[in-house]
């Protein structure tokens, strides 16, 4: 059985049921499943204004309370909106976990947003994540289960990664991907922690206007080594695009080495099978060409 599939079925009648029972001052909204609506979370319309989100399986239940701890206190430090806690849910009705209400930020995400100029958004990210890095990281999380451990060492997935290198013998370069890998592990980090997104993903950046608007789903944030939050580099940018990205960032060539390894690991265990029906999986093939093609 893979790892996902204990992912639980969410459907708009359990929000309605939900929010009926714990915030009865709510309870006439119109509720819809959003479009694009997330893979770690189900997120709902809650009227005009709002959204809920509920954690899709246990290893993503305690997103909610993090969020709401962290997100307000991020927030007024960073360049763009980032979502607003309104509430936190409790179990009902089946549905085992604590869920959350949040302000609406428009825009649609960068996965199918029309973006005039590549590069730009590239731009703005960078500033974002300069921004980020620059937070008080003190008592913030540190990399554990609670985040997968993003910001963490590379070595925690290096079992896996090597099992997916077995598993994908003859189907991509392996000896050239085994070269990244090894040189990613090698970079140590040895710099002060900041804070990292952690899924800093097309998915997670909302666009308006053709620009970089918001940045949402925030629940495997956490401080520790930035280079996890540089995937994007190869999953979304490319040629100027990704040079602007990386000017924008003074990181040294270590950060970026290991940005590789983070990408390459999660490319291969999706193309491996090992993430089930994860909608990125056919699309973790052309990442892995890429991350083999491109070093930064």
């Amino acid at each position: 059985m893979s790892r996902e599939a204990s992912r639980l079925e969410i459907d708009a009648e359990l929000v309605r049921r939900l929010v009926a029972d714990q915030f009865p001052q709510w309870a006439d909204l119109r509720i819809s499943a959003v479009e694009h609506g997330g893979w770690d979370n189900r997120t709902f319309h809650l009227g005009p204004d709002m959204l809920a989100r509920l954690p899709s399986a246990g290893r993503y239940a305690q997103q909610a309370e993090k969020e709401r701890t962290w997100l307000p206190r991020l927030g007024p430090h960073l360049p763009l909106p980032i979502p607003e806690p309104l509430a936190i849910g409790e179990p009902g009705h089946g549905y085992p976990y604590r869920w959350s209400v949040y302000r609406w930020l428009p825009g649609d995400n960068a996965r199918v947003a029309a973006i005039p100029d590549r590069t730009a958004l590239a731009r703005d990210l960078a500033a974002f994540l300069r921004a980020m890095h620059a937070i008080d990281p003190a008592d913030g999380p540190p990399p554990g289960k609670h985040n997968f451990f993003r910001g963490g060492p590379l070595e925690t997935y290096d079992a896996e990664t090597r099992d997916a290198l077995a598993a994908l013998e003859g189907r991509i370069d392996t000896a050239a991907a085994r070269a990244v890998w090894h040189a990613a592990l090698a970079a140590d980090w040895r710099g002060a922690p900041v804070w990292v997104h952690g899924d800093m993903a097309p998915g997670n950046l909302l666009i308006g206007d053709g620009r970089l608007s918001a940045v949402i789903d925030w629940g495997i944030c956490g401080v520790g080594d930035p280079a996890c939050d540089l995937a994007i580099a190869w999953t979304f940018f490319s040629g100027e695009s990704r040079a602007a990205f990386r000017a924008g960032l003074p990181l040294d060539p270590g950060a970026w080495a290991r940005a590789r390894g983070w990408t390459l690991w999660k490319a291969l265990i999706l193309a491996a099978g090992s993430s089930g029906d994860h909608p990125d999986v056919p699309a973790s093939w052309g990442v892995i060409e890429d991350v083999l093609a491109h070093p930064l």
